[in-house]
C-alpha cells in the first residue's frame, strides 16, 4: 500500500491489493514500483535473473545500464540490498530508498535528516583530488595516504562538495574502536574483577585467565591496532619519529612481553615474577590502551570534522534550485550548476540570492550579513548588484546573471577559507621544533626510567620498570602539540568567513595580531564614496532652487561623481531639468553652457575670475564649507556671482565608532588619501584620526610604509586593492576593502567583504584571540608532558607511593588532544 505523505511515501508488501506471499516482492528495479510479475508488463534477463518492469521507459534504462540498478545501500545501516525484491522502500523528497529491514526504515521514516547527510557509501573523490595533512599542508600527495611526519591520515585537499559521504578514516576507526571495546571489557573484568568484587581471576584460575586474556587481546592488537602500526613503520622508514611511533613501541612492548610470559614463563629471572612466583602479564594494558587511543581519535576527527563546518555552512547559503525565467515568461526551477551567465532569475522573498547578478526589476531589502557580519539590511532596487548567497528579506527580483559557478563572491569566500585552513602560522613552527626532538627524548625517558626501577625498586623491580617505561611512551604522545596551531587556525578562518573578514592565510592573522599602526584610505573606507549635494547658499535675487535646476541641467550630461550627486540633488526636490547648450569644460576650473536662454557657469574661483564674475562676498562661507569636508562650488548666472552649490562624501555612521575601538585596541591611524589637506584634515577631526597625510599618489603610500618600517612600526593598510597595491604589498599586513575583484586580490593577506572600518575591527579581535587561542593551546600541550612524563617515570612513588598505569596513561593522552580540540572550538563563538 503507498501511503501519501508531504515528504515521502511507502511501499510494502502485500499491499494494494496485490495478493501475493508477503516473502516475495517483485520490483521495478529502475524506479521501485511493485509490479504483478503475472502481469503483461516489459521484462529484461540479466546474470540468469528474469527482471520485470512497470513501463518500456524502465526496461531501456536497465538494458542500457544494468549494473545501476542492481543494488542499492541501505541510508540507515549501510547494507547492499536487492533493488528488484528490496521488501521495504521509500520514496523520499523524490529519492528512492531501500531497506534491509522494518527497522531501517521506521528509524529513516522518524529522522530521515539523521541519515542524509552521511551516507554509508562514500562518493568516490573527482579525478585529479590531492590530498594533503591537516597538520603538515605541505604534504601533497595524488592519492589517500597517512603523511610521512606525522602519520595522520591524508585527507582530500581544495574544497569540500558536502557530499563527499561519511570521513572513511572515521569509519574504519569507529568500527575498529568497538572491536576493541568488546574484548576490552572482559579483559578488564577479568584483571580488575577482584578491585570490583568479582574475583573471577580465583573462579577460573591463573592459568586459564591467562590464556583468556592473550585470546581476547590478540584482536585488538593484531587486528584493531594495525594502522598505529602501519604509521609507526612508516615513521621509522621516514627517520620522522611521532605520536605512532610511542604508542606502537608501548603496545608493542606491553604485548610482546606478556604473549612470552604466557608461552616461555620459565626464561624469566627472580626479578620479574610476583610473589607467588608467576610472571604477570599486561595484556589489558596493551588491549585498553589501543581501544582509548581509538576513542581518542575518534573524537578528535569528529571534532575536525567541525572545524571544516564553516566552509560547508558557506556552501550552504547558495541555494541548490534557481528559478529561471524564459522569454515567453515561463518560470522553471533549474540545478544552479545549469545556469549560465545572462539567464533571468526571479528571486522571491524569504530565498536567497542564487548568483552573482544584477536587479533587473523590483524592489527590496538583501540580509548580507552572512557574508558581510553587518545586521542592516541593504536596499536593492534596479541596477543594483546582488551577491550570491545573501537572503531576499521582503520583496520580489528579477535578476541577471552576472557570474556563476566558480567566479561568484561566494565561491571565492570559501576557496580563500579552504586555502587559508591549510596554511601554517609561524608560531607553529616552534611546535614543529619541538616535536622534531621530543620523540627521541621520551625513548630515551623511557629506557632510563626501566633501567633506574630495575636496579633500585622494589620487587619485581623489572615489572614496575615496564609498567613505567611503557607509561611514559604512551602518556608523551605528541599529538596535543602538533593539533595546537592547526585548529586553530581552521577554526578561526571559519569564523572570520561568516564574519565578512577573509583570511588569505594564517600568517597575515599572526601578523595582524601585532601590527601596531594602520592606514587607511578616505574615500569608501571612513566616506561613503558617494558624494551628496549638502548644501545652497543663494546670492539676493536668486531661489535655492532655481540655482540647484539651473547647476543641474548643465551638469546633466557630465559623469563626474560631484556633477551627479548635483543631479540627484535636484531630482530629490523633483525638480525639472532643461537641456544645456554649448557645454564647455574647463579642466580644472569648472563647466559652463547655456540653460534656458541663461548663461551659466559652476565651477572654482579661477573659474569665476575667467568669466568676471566677483564671488568676493562668497569667500567667507565657502572656507567655512571646506572646513566641514565639504567641496564648494561658485555659480554664476549671466556673468553675476549667484551662489554656492556644496557637496561632500558622507562620513560613514559606523566610522567614529571603529576609529574608537581601534585604538582600544592598541592601533594608531593614518588617514593616507589623494584629497586635499582641507577636506582631509575635516574629516580627521570629526573622527579622532591620529595623524593626515593629504594629496597622495599611490607610490607616495607605498613610502609613507617604508618610512614607518624604518623607524620600527609594524603596519597594516587598508585599501581598494587597485591602485592600492604597490602600498598594500609593502605593508605587513595589506586589508582590501570591498567585494568583487577585492576579494581576489593577491597583494592583500586580509579581505574584507563589507568594506568599511567595522571589518577591520573585527578582523583585529580575530586575529588577537586566534593567537591567544593558540598560545593556551601550545601552554596546555608542553604542561601536559612537562608534568606527565615524570609522573609517568615514577617520582612521585617514592613520596606518595604512586606509579601511573599504562591505561591510565593512554586515557591521559587522549584527553589532553581533546582538549586542546575542544579550546580552538571555542573561536567560534567569540564574538567579533
Amino acid at each position: 500500500m503507498k501511503h501519501d505523505h508531504p515528504h515521502h511515501t511507502h511501499d510494502h508488501a502485500c499491499c494494494s491489493g496485490e495478493q501475493r506471499a508477503e516473502s516475495v516482492i517483485v520490483r521495478d528495479p529502475v524506479c521501485g514500483m511493485t509490479v504483478d510479475p503475472g502481469a503483461n508488463k516489459p521484462t529484461a534477463e540479466h546474470g540468469g535473473r528474469l527482471f520485470h518492469f512497470c513501463s518500456a521507459g524502465c526496461q531501456s534504462k536497465f538494458i542500457t545500464e544494468p549494473d545501476a540498478y542492481l543494488e542499492a545501500i541501505d541510508p540507515v545501516c549501510g547494507m547492499k540490498v536487492d533493488r528488484a525484491s528490496a521488501k521495504h522502500f521509500l520514496r523520499h523528497e523524490g529519492e528512492k530508498y531501500y531497506f534491509c529491514s522494518a527497522g531501517c526504515l521506521a528509524k529513516f521514516e522518524k529522522a530521515p535528516q539523521d541519515y542524509l547527510g552521511a551516507r554509508p557509501a562514500p562518493k568516490a573523490m573527482p579525478a585529479g583530488t590531492q590530498y594533503t595533512c591537516p597538520m603538515h599542508p605541505e604534504i601533497i600527495r595524488d592519492g589517500p595516504g597517512s603523511c610521512p611526519i606525522c602519520g595522520m591520515a591524508l585527507e582530500p585537499a581544495g574544497i569540500p562538495t558536502g557530499d563527499e559521504g561519511p570521513n572513511p578514516e572515521l569509519v574504519d576507526f569507529t568500527r575498529r574502536f568497538w572491536i576493541s571495546a568488546v574484548c576490552s571489557v572482559p579483559l578488564l573484568l577479568i584483571t580488575m574483577g577482584p578491585m570490583l568484587g568479582l574475583p573471577l581471576r580465583g573462579w577460573i584460575g591463573e592459568s586459564l585467565a591467562t590464556w583468556l586474556e592473550f585470546m581476547l587481546a590478540t584482536p585488538v592488537v593484531i587486528w584493531a591496532a594495525i594502522p598505529f602500526f602501519e604509521r609507526a613503520w612508516a615513521s621509522f622508514i621516514n627517520r620522522s619519529p611521532n605520536m605512532w611511533t610511542l604508542i606502537a613501541i608501548g603496545v608493542g612492548t606491553a604485548y610482546a612481553f606478556s604473549v612470552v610470559a604466557t608461552f616461555l614463563p620459565d626464561i624469566f629471572p627472580h626479578s620479574f615474577r610476583m610473589h607467588g612466583g608467576s610472571v604477570p602479564v599486561y595484556f589489558e594494558a596493551a588491549a585498553v590502551i589501543v581501544t582509548l587511543v581509538f576513542l581518542g581519535q575518534i573524537l578528535e576527527l569528529r571534532a575536525r570534522e567541525r572545524t571544516g563546518s564553516a566552509i560547508r555552512a558557506l556552501l550552504d547559503l547558495a541555494p541548490k534550485k534557481a528559478r529561471r525565467v524564459t522569454e515567453d515568461g515561463t518560470e522553471t526551477d533549474v540545478p544552479l550548476d545549469e545556469i549560465i551567465a545572462g539567464d533571468r532569475l526571479r528571486v522571491r522573498p524569504g530565498e536567497s540570492v542564487p548568483v552573482d547578478g544584477i536587479v533587473l526589476e523590483g524592489r527590496s531589502s538583501i540580509d548580507e550579513s552572512m557574508l558581510t557580519g553587518e545586521p542592516v539590511p541593504v536596499e536593492k532596487t534596479e541596477n543594483d548588484t546582488v551577491t550570491g548567497g545573501t537572503l531576499n528579506r521582503n520583496g520580489t527580483l528579477m535578476i541577471k546573471a552576472e557570474k556563476v559557478g566558480a567566479d561568484t563572491v561566494l565561491s571565492q569566500i570559501v576557496s580563500m577559507v579552504a586555502s587559508a585552513q591549510r596554511s601554517r602560522a609561524p608560531i607553529q613552527g616552534l611546535a614543529d621544533r619541538v616535536a622534531a626532538w621530543f620523540v627521541p627524548a621520551v625513548v630515551l625517558v623511557a629506557i632510563i626510567a626501566f633501567i633506574v626501577w630495575s636496579l633500585i625498586g622494589p620487587e619485581p623491580s623489572m615489572i614496575y620498570g615496564l609498567v613505567a617505561a611503557v607509561s611514559v611512551l604512551i602518556i608523551a604522545c605528541p599529538c596535543a602539540l602538533g593539533l595546537a596551531t592547526p585548529m586553530s587556525i581552521m577554526t578561526a578562518t571559519g569564523r572570520g568567513a561568516h564574519a565578512g573578514v577573509l583570511i588569505k592565510d594564517a600568517e597575515a592573522l599572526e601578523r595582524f595580531a601585532a601590527v601596531d599602526t594602520l592606514i587607511v584610505d578616505k574615500t569608501g573606507t571612513l566616506t561613503e564614496g558617494k558624494p551628496r549635494l549638502t548644501d545652497i547658499v543663494a546670492q539676493p535675487g536668486f531661489a535655492e532652487d532655481e540655482l540647484l535646476a539651473l547647476a543641474a541641467s548643465l551638469e546633466k550630461g557630465s559623469e563626474h561623481p560631484l556633477a551627479e550627486a548635483i543631479v540627484e540633488g535636484a531630482k530629490s526636490r523633483n525638480l525639472i531639468l532643461a537641456d544645456a547648450i554649448g557645454f564647455e569644460a574647463a579642466t580644472g576650473k569648472g563647466v559652463s553652457g547655456t540653460v534656458n536662454a541663461r548663461s551659466v557657469a559652476l565651477g572654482n574661483k579661477a573659474m569665476m575670475q575667467d568669466i568676471g564674475a566677483d564671488v568676493s562676498q562668497l569667500i567667507e562661507k565657502a572656507d567655512q564649507l571646506r572646513a566641514l569636508g565639504k567641496s564648494a562650488l561658485f555659480i554664476a548666472v549671466d556673468g553675476r556671482a549667484a551662489g554656492i552649490v556644496a557637496v561632500a562624501d558622507p562620513v560613514k555612521g559606523t566610522a567614529a565608532e571603529a576609529i574608537r575601538l581601534l585604538h582600544e585596541a592598541g592601533l594608531k591611524v593614518i588617514m593616507a588619501t589623494g584629497d586635499n589637506a582641507v577636506t582631509a584634515q575635516a574629516v580627521a577631526r570629526s573622527l579622532g584620526i591620529d595623524e593626515v597625510r593629504a594629496d597622495m599618489l599611490p607610490e607616495g603610500k607605498k613610502q609613507l610604509i617604508d618610512a614607518l618600517h624604518a623607524k620600527g612600526a609594524k603596519v597594516a593598510m587598508a585599501g581598494d586593492g587597485v591602485n592600492d597595491a604597490p602600498a598594500l604589498a609593502a605593508a605587513d599586513v595589506g586589508i582590501a576593502m570591498g567585494t568583487g575583484a577585492d576579494v581576489a586580490m593577491q597583494s592583500a593577506g586580509i579581505t574584507l567583504v563589507g568594506g568599511d572600518l567595522n571589518g577591520i575591527v573585527r578582523a583585529r579581535h580575530l586575529a588577537a584571540a586566534t593567537i591567544r587561542n593558540i598560545k593556551q593551546n601550545l601552554f596546555f600541550a608542553f604542561v601536559y608532558n612537562v608534568l606527565g612524563v615524570p609522573v609517568a617515570a615514577g617520582v612521585l612513588y617514592p613520596v606518595f607511593g604512586l606509579l601511573l598505569s599504562p591505561m591510565l596513561a593512554a586515557a591521559a593522552m587522549s584527553l589532553s588532544s581533546v582538549s586542546v580540540i575542544a579550546n580552538a572550538l571555542r573561536l567560534r563563538t567569540i564574538k567579533l
